[in-house]
């Protein structure tokens, strides 16, 4: 694999031993993929709390994203890397089961899937009008109904997008990319 490996901080400065810690981490992910996999990491400090926020592209559009808060940034790395690598896990036989069906191959077939039981499944399917509205209207149509997240028409792009609540209790917005 060749992992293309992006580390930027907010609130912190980066050091040579932090960025060298990451990239030893996420070399250990190596295992799991044939191909080029990009990696986005982002270190915070908020009050006494280490932040990392990791997200992997891998081919194929899928994403993988892990979030951590410590009093260490050490160990807020080494969660967020296990997390991830939990989540490839979990999801490899799924992956790899849908990409031989279509003739790719995005993870390797050596590592074992982890995951016991059945796959889930769609239990519930709901339709619904969408209508324009501007993002703000949106999470205001969200807070009435009571749910974490809305899917709706942008009126200023016309485009299909998603509000959401985030765990900090800000929201966040999701447009799609062509």
């Amino acid at each position: 694999m060749s992992l293309k490996l992006t580390i930027s901080g907010k609130n912190i400065d980066v050091t040579n031993a932090l960025k060298e810690h990451i990239q030893r981490r996420f070399a250990k992910l190596d295992k799991h993929f044939d191909d080029t996999v990009e990696a986005q990491v982002t270190l915070s400090v908020i009050k006494d709390n280490h932040n990392v926020e990791a997200t992997m592209f891998l081919n194929g559009g899928m994403l993988v994203r892990g979030e951590q808060s410590t009093g260490d940034m050490y160990a807020s790395v080494d969660q967020v890397i296990d997390k991830v690598e939990r989540q490839i896990k979990k999801h490899k036989t799924k992956i790899n089961r849908k990409l031989r069906q279509s003739g790719g191959s995005l993870l390797k077939e050596g590592a074992e899937s982890t995951e016991e039981g059945k796959d889930p499944e769609i239990v519930k399917t709901k339709r619904f009008a969408i209508k324009p509205m501007t993002p703000e209207e949106a999470v205001l149509q969200m807070e009435l109904i009571g749910h974490d997240f809305f899917v709706f028409r942008n009126a200023e792009t016309e485009e299909v997008n998603v509000v959401y609540r985030r765990k900090d209790g800000n929201y966040g917005q999701i447009e799609p990319e062509v």
